[in-house]
């Protein structure tokens, strides 16, 4: 059997930390004395990145990039900031690549409606049909009403 160490570190309820010590320390990362600076400056710079994600997404009005429109909307960002530096070569090759980047959001999104509203008429088509297996006894008049595409 294999002991496997755990932190020394004691939480104030008396709860033992249960992480892997460093190779050479008794304690974990976030709990080694040697690495309190470090963990300190990772926590603070944490915080102050989802401070900055959360101000940007107000000012951009930018929630996520995972749907098509989050990544139009990424790209009509880009393309006004863009619009606002000074005209260059540089710039005409950003704006010009951006067109291209929009029109594919837009075939993608397109393509992304059609699928959604073929997938709703499919659906909507299956649900009507009732398997002959599933149907009742008292629905007898019901089976001798339909088609089975036999010849009499």
């Amino acid at each position: 059997m294999i002991a496997h160490r755990t932190c020394a570190y004691r939480f104030e309820d008396g709860r033992q930390c249960r992480a892997a010590p460093l190779r050479d320390s008794d304690f974990c990362l976030w709990h080694d004395p040697e690495h309190a600076e470090q963990v300190a400056e990772s926590r603070r710079l944490g915080g102050s990145r989802r401070r900055r994600e959360v101000t940007l997404s107000g000012v951009y009005d930018l929630e996520s990039v995972i749907t098509v429109r989050d990544i139009q909307r990424l790209v009509e960002i880009a393309v006004m900031d863009t619009l606002a530096l000074e005209n260059s070569v540089q710039r005409n090759r950003t704006l010009a690549y951006l067109a291209q980047t929009a029109l594919r959001t837009i075939e993608v999104g397109e393509q992304e409606e059609r699928i959604r509203t073929l997938e709703m008429a499919l659906l909507s088509q299956t649900a009507r049909q009732v398997p002959i297996f599933d149907l009742d006894a008292h629905d007898d008049d019901m089976v001798s009403t339909m088609d089975f595409g036999l010849e009499p």
